[in-house]
């Protein structure tokens, strides 16, 4: 059957916009990352891991891994605990954590507590992306360390005055609040504990409260780490 000139037309209209539109959808799938998921500070991270290499860990204790919120947390004397291990290293973020954990699994820990998040959400790491690596850290020691008892605490707030010494963390609240909300979703699902930080640590405008941090506005002072570790002990 012979195709007219207005319906062959007709046919190649359609067919070159079927052809944009795939075009379309397959450039968007070849688009690049727009964020970076190595650590900051890679060189001080590297040497964290030398560290930890060298460190005495013994099976069955009680381990805190995540960032420098972690890190620079004395647990040990504030949970009297000299046995509990520091995995914390200031800069790290979710990636960093799921590609050095499988020592922290090798070790059965009894407990694992768990602060990630800030640096991917300053890194613009997208809020699903996060939630779903927490999650996977969760999985692989739930896998392989199933007698391990699980706290994720929530992503703390920052306070503006985070703009001077940490920009890329600066007015991201919104970033932090929907990821919380999806561990809190989870937590059950999950087997985890959930423990609510943010909640404890914002002042009347949802902001870090500076009586809690240190000047830069991102990190906790000791009265921080006094809430903190009271709150981990009513859970």
């Amino acid at each position: 059957m012979k195709c007219s000139p207005h319906n062959y037309l007709l046919y190649m209209k359609k067919s070159i916009c079927v052809l944009s539109f795939n075009l379309i959808c397959l450039s968007a799938l070849a688009q690049p990352k727009t964020y970076d998921t190595i650590p900051y500070a890679l060189d001080y991270h590297l040497q964290r891991l030398a560290i930890f290499k060298e460190e005495p860990f013994p099976k069955g204790k009680v381990v805190f891994v995540g960032d420098s919120h972690i890190e620079f947390g004395n647990w040990r004397k504030s949970l009297k605990d000299s046995t509990i291990v520091n995995r914390g290293i200031a800069g790290d973020n979710t990636f960093g954590v799921l590609a050095r954990l499988q020592e922290i699994i090798d070790r059965k820990p009894s407990k694992l507590f768990l602060e990630i998040g800030i640096n991917d959400i300053s890194q613009n790491i997208p809020e699903e992306v996060v939630a779903k690596n927490i999650f996977m850290i969760v999985k692989r020691v739930k896998a392989q360390s199933p007698d391990t008892k699980i706290f994720v605490l929530s992503i703390l707030p920052t306070n503006k005055a985070v703009k001077a010494e940490y920009p890329d963390a600066f007015n991201k609240s919104a970033n932090s609040k929907s990821i919380n909300q999806q561990l809190k979703t989870n937590a059950k699902r999950m087997a985890f504990k959930y423990i609510d930080l943010y909640e404890n640590f914002q002042d009347k405008e949802g902001e870090l409260d500076m009586k809690y941090a240190e000047k830069d506005g991102l990190h906790l002072n000791a009265r921080g780490y006094k809430l903190l570790v009271d709150l981990l002990i009513k859970n």
